[in-house]
């Protein structure tokens, strides 16, 4: 087997959250593949210096620093490395107005108005739209729900966000009850899943709002529509999260691919792990052999 060795990148040193726990779990799947793991700071000038592969897997806090991340993927895109995801992959994903791409492709998405400057008359017409009262608007370069509201009617757009380029959508009421479904999906194949539920009287379902997961087995449906879903991108995943909601009418939707720096709750899913690096492995080698 080849040695490779691979540049895991991690959050900026002032970065304030924990990330250890994604990459302990990732270094030590990768590891057990025969690949090398060393962390790189994404915001490191030399972060694809003596390494064979880039991967961004705890690549947090790029959205709040975008010309940055920009700036790295430029580099990575004429670096003699692999990185995976692809740089065009990861550009694309870095601004949900991808959502748009989705919908155009005939992928099921959750309706989404991307509107320069958000004010009352785009809350107005986003309404007008959806035959809904209550909204849900977020910044197209966001994570872990950062800029993001639920607006019923009559609420004020919130000062934070006012005047941003923002993705304005109709609130989804199933997300209390049937939870917000994500599949982890490696080199094309299904993985895992779980089911993520917000804490009473929220909606968002991240772990540090109170939210919680659990570990549940994906129905065929929403496995043909994350396989869908990732079809409609620019180039192939190695590794993906694939995040859905049921609406009204019981069908998947699609709320956001994740294919940067997601959460893959590898431990526990068992298996998963020897699928996550091989599905790296695999790629990564095609790509170099291609050099």
């Amino acid at each position: 087997m080849i040695r490779l060795r691979a540049a895991v990148l991690i959050p900026a040193a002032d970065y304030p959250e924990d990330h250890a726990w994604a990459f302990d779990a990732e270094a030590a799947a990768l590891e057990g593949a025969g690949i090398e793991v060393v962390a790189r700071r994404w915001t490191d000038p030399a972060a694809e210096d003596g390494v064979d592969l880039v991967l961004p897997l705890t690549a947090w806090g790029y959205h709040a620093r975008q010309s940055e991340w920009l700036s790295l993927l430029d580099r990575l895109e004429t670096a003699p490395v692999a990185t995976l995801n692809p740089v065009a992959l990861l550009r694309w994903n870095s601004d949900k107005a991808y959502l748009a791409e989705l919908s155009d492709a005939g992928v099921p998405t959750v309706p989404t108005i991307a509107v320069d400057a958000l004010d009352e008359a785009a809350l107005a017409a986003a309404r007008a739209r959806f035959q809904v009262t209550e909204l849900v608007v977020k910044p197209p370069v966001s994570a872990a729900a950062h800029g993001t509201y639920r607006l019923a009617m009559g609420d004020a757009v919130p000062a934070a966000v006012a005047g941003r380029r923002m993705l304005v959508q109709p609130f989804q009421r199933g997300i209390a009850l049937r939870g917000e479904l994500s599949l982890m999906v490696f080199g094309g194949a299904y993985s895992h899943a779980i089911v993520k539920y917000p804490k009473p009287g929220d909606f968002r379902v991240q772990p540090h709002l109170g939210g919680r997961d659990e570990p549940v087995e994906a129905p065929p449906e929403a496995i043909a529509l994350a396989r869908a879903a990732l079809a409609a991108t620019p180039a192939a995943a190695a590794y993906a999260r694939v995040d859905m909601i049921a609406d009204e009418d019981g069908d998947w939707r699609i709320m956001e691919l994740e294919l940067i720096e997601p959460a893959l709750w590898l431990p526990g899913a068992p298996g998963s792990a020897e699928r996550f690096a091989t599905a790296i492995r695999a790629q990564a080698e095609q790509i170099l052999a291609q050099r």
